[in-house]
């Protein structure tokens, strides 16, 4: 068994307005070398065999929006 981790963010040309209000409130608590937050999730997988294509399909089909959203992943172990 393997683990693969799946980083899925929204495109860089959208915008995060989640990202936005915690970059704004980490200023806010004095953080003030904060200039910018993305929001994005991890989905963790375990698998049989880390077979590239087929989690780059898994992603595509169900994972992401791939209208909006990016992705990339690492086989962890």
């Amino acid at each position: 068994m393997v683990k693969v981790r799946v980083f899925v963010t929204l495109k860089p040309s959208l915008l995060d307005s989640a990202g936005r209000t915690v970059a704004g409130s980490l200023k806010k608590l004095g953080y003030s070398e904060v200039q910018d937050a993305r929001i994005g999730k991890i989905v963790e997988l375990v698998v049989d065999e880390p077979r590239e294509e087929r989690i780059k399909e898994m992603c595509e089909r169900l994972l992401t929006n791939p209208v909006i959203e990016d992705f990339r992943f690492e086989v962890v172990a």
